[in-house]
């Protein structure tokens, strides 16, 4: 009798955990964004700027593509929000052009046109 009462408890907590995880799903959205994104240092930045805004679960650059996706839960952020966010960071974001303040004081590698017009070491670079 104990074994059984323990084996529905286990698969009480297993429908549980497997509820919240489909329930998670249910509520977050992914957007995937085209950035001006140049360098590693535009991959950190962007990905530590799009982490700590409020809503957005993950935010992962690919630099083949100069693309962002992002998971955000819904009811919390937008895609025309992340695209702002991203503006302000100092990048291009699909159609919304960055914020100029911001691009001008990304580092020259970071700069549209800017990779490989240079031979330094970007590991040196303060972030």
């Amino acid at each position: 009798m104990n074994k059984l009462i323990a084996a529905l408890l286990a698969a009480l907590v297993i429908l549980t955990v497997a509820n919240n995880a489909v329930q998670a799903q249910a509520d977050t959205e992914t957007v995937t964004i085209k950035t001006s994104a140049q360098c590693e240092m535009c991959k950190k930045r962007i990905e530590k700027g799009m982490s700590l805004e409020k809503g957005v679960k993950s935010a992962v650059l690919n630099l083949d593509d100069h693309t962002l996706t992002v998971v955000y839960k819904k009811g919390k952020t937008s895609p025309e929000a992340l695209r702002n966010a991203l503006a302000n960071i100092g990048y291009d974001a699909d159609n919304v052009p960055a914020n100029e303040k911001a691009y001008k004081k990304l580092p020259d590698c970071c700069k549209k046109n800017g990779h490989h017009q240079h031979d330094h070491d970007h590991s040196k670079h303060k972030h």
